[in-house]
């Protein structure tokens, strides 16, 4: 019997290594075959939304593989901007789940590739097929030409934002919020205690929408030369079908999708081939890979204790910040870093882990190395106290941000309980034995004592963004209360000090390590990114299958629920929910 094992061991031990060197050969293959052509026409998706970064996990590697990554996309058309042999740009778009900064720094990376005097195109077969598309639009408006199939419509209709209330149903279900803020804009906890916007909530809301609408309609006038006031009652009369949009002036033409690429492909001449734009990152090489180093940190997702990941269920990743200040502790460690650029797209959550990678940030300055932060779609609450110690902070002006507020409680659930028949009872050692439990209200000196835990928080909060951002104590006092700002609202105030993505944020960060503008410089993330090999064996339960058929299945299965998951999450809210949290918010451009 031990014979066997040990000659199945060796077999399973020789399966795994085949897979994977085939793997490895497969990769190598596709990473060295041919080069880039002398005349080559970039070809880019854009229609299936984009990411920050691909977490360090197999699940995710092949639920996202296909996925633009952002980093990605902008630094292959900066390479490309300066490439004699690419001679334009085609772009698929029309209905990608994006946010208002994700669209922003999308356009801000075509509008640099034509200033090179690069021709962009956009092709969409829709804008929105009975839904909303002003978003995709505003992206499509950034390229010199848009074209549009016969078929298709521009679903123009305005920025609609809308968000959900339990109050209702926790109210059938027996179930009480027995929740507080600081202060009344802090509104992720009108989620379970109201059924509709109250006025800070509603203000905050619109403000949001007037400063989106604003930036979006500012943008079509200025790509489609025409006065913001004429975009502004064009998007009254939509949506456009697409004879429509044509006569209005928002589209160049109507033509399919083989059509157009004809076209473009006889425009750049004789011999010209297409390339999509991930496999020329491939081939050509991303630029930012010599020179002096800079550490670039991702702290994506919901802030948590802990290691963090990603979850196949949701398709969401979790800023862990053991995962996170490890990182700031490597890059300040590692002698040849100059600088640290620390991309943060996160709505908040965990107090006490927020607090440990601010801490981070504090000790990188205080050991020479200038942090500068680059704020993605979100980066409120949790998201701002992460980053709100940072040397310099830019953001887009589409950005959500701040939300610079506490809030925290618990659910009264016997109402609920006796609606199942269940009851409960209990016994406890000291006065305050029951401070957590849902079965009881707090009492008077609970109650006390919560105040003053979100207190605490509030002023403890407060106080680092006042240092953090030199402003006085009273200001920040003033525009905190939990609010939401835009980007563009949010540099007004001086919560933020520029705008615009990734290029502005490296050479601010250059700027702070006293490098040239125009040197070269090394831009490398820290930690490392995993080999295939580390990511198929660390992962415990995944290194009993290291087929890529298997994990690609379950990929598959996995992304199918993900939304179904993320709608249960909003309805959940136990020990662990964050108390530095943004509500969630429907955004419908």
């Amino acid at each position: 019997m031990k014979v066997l094992v040990r000659i199945l061991a060796v077999i399973g031990g020789l399966v795994i290594l085949g897979c994977f060197v085939g793997l490895m050969a497969v990769a190598l293959f596709r990473a060295g075959k041919g080069g880039v052509p002398s005349k080559t026409i970039l070809e880019v998706d854009l229609e299936q939304g984009i990411i920050e970064d691909v977490p360090d996990d197999p699940v995710a590697a092949f639920t996202l593989k296909d996925t633009p990554v952002m980093r990605d996309v902008v630094q292959a058309l900066e390479k490309a901007g300066d490439d004699d042999r690419v001679t334009g740009l085609v772009a698929r778009v029309g209905a990608a789940p994006l946010g208002m900064a994700q669209l922003q720094e999308l356009r801000n990376a075509v509008l640099a590739f034509r200033a090179k005097k690069k021709p962009a195109v956009a092709f969409a077969e829709t804008f929105g097929e009975f839904g909303p598309g002003g978003g995709s639009y505003y992206l499509a408006t950034a390229f010199d030409e848009i074209w549009l199939q016969p078929s298709g419509d521009i679903g123009l209709t305005g920025v609609f934002l809308e968000s959900p209330f339990l109050r209702g149903t926790l109210d059938k279900l027996g179930l009480k919020a027995r929740m507080d803020h600081r202060y009344e804009f802090k509104n992720a906890m009108n989620f379970y205690t109201d059924k509709k916007y109250d006025p800070y909530y509603k203000e905050a809301m619109e403000k949001l929408m007037t400063s989106w609408f604003s930036q979006m309609t500012k943008g079509i006038s200025e790509s489609r030369h025409l006065t913001q006031a004429q975009v502004i009652s064009l998007v009254d009369k939509g949506p456009f079908l697409g004879k429509e949009a044509q006569e209005a002036g928002l589209v160049d033409g109507l033509a399919y999708r083989d059509e157009v690429y004809a076209n473009v492909k006889k425009k750049a001449g004789e011999g010209a081939k297409f390339l999509f734009l991930d496999e020329y990152l491939k081939r050509a090489g991303r630029p930012n890979t010599s020179g002096k180093t800079i550490a670039l940190i991702y702290g994506v997702g919901a802030v948590a204790r802990g290691d963090g990941g990603y979850s196949p269920f949701s398709g969401e990743e979790v800023m862990g910040s053991d995962h996170v200040t490890a990182a700031f502790r490597e890059a300040v460690k590692d002698s040849s870093v100059k600088a640290i650029l620390f991309r943060v797209d996160s709505p908040g959550g965990s107090y006490v882990a927020s607090d440990a990678i601010w801490r981070e940030t504090i000790r990188a300055k205080k050991a020479g190395k200038p942090v500068v932060v680059s704020m993605g779609n979100l980066a409120g609450s949790g998201g701002y106290f992460v980053a709100m110690a940072a040397d310099k902070i830019v953001a887009q002006p589409g950005t959500i941000t701040a939300s610079i507020g506490v809030l925290g409680g618990k659910f009264l659930t016997s109402d609920f309980w006796d609606k199942l028949g269940l009851s409960w009872d209990s016994v406890h050692s000291s006065a305050n034995s029951d401070f957590w439990t849902g079965t009881h209200d707090y009492s008077a000196a609970e109650w006390d004592r919560f105040q003053a835990w979100l207190d605490r928080v509030y002023t403890d909060f407060t106080g680092k963004v006042a240092e953090g951002r030199n402003l006085p104590k009273e200001k920040v006092l003033q525009i905190a209360k939990g609010r939401i700002w835009t980007g563009e609202d949010a540099k007004e105030l001086g919560l933020v000090d520029e705008l615009g993505g990734f290029p502005e944020a490296l050479r601010l960060a250059k700027q702070a390590a006293k490098i040239p503008e125009k040197e070269e410089v090394n831009l490398k993330v820290y930690p490392p990114k995993k080999t295939p090999f580390q990511m198929l064996f660390e992962e415990g339960p995944h290194s009993s299958d290291p087929g890529e058929a298997a994990v690609a299945a379950l990929a598959r299965d996995m992304k199918q629920i993900q939304p179904y998951i993320r709608r249960i999450k909003m309805l959940a809210l136990g020990p662990e929910t964050g108390v530095l949290t943004m509500p969630p918010v429907e955004a419908k451009p």
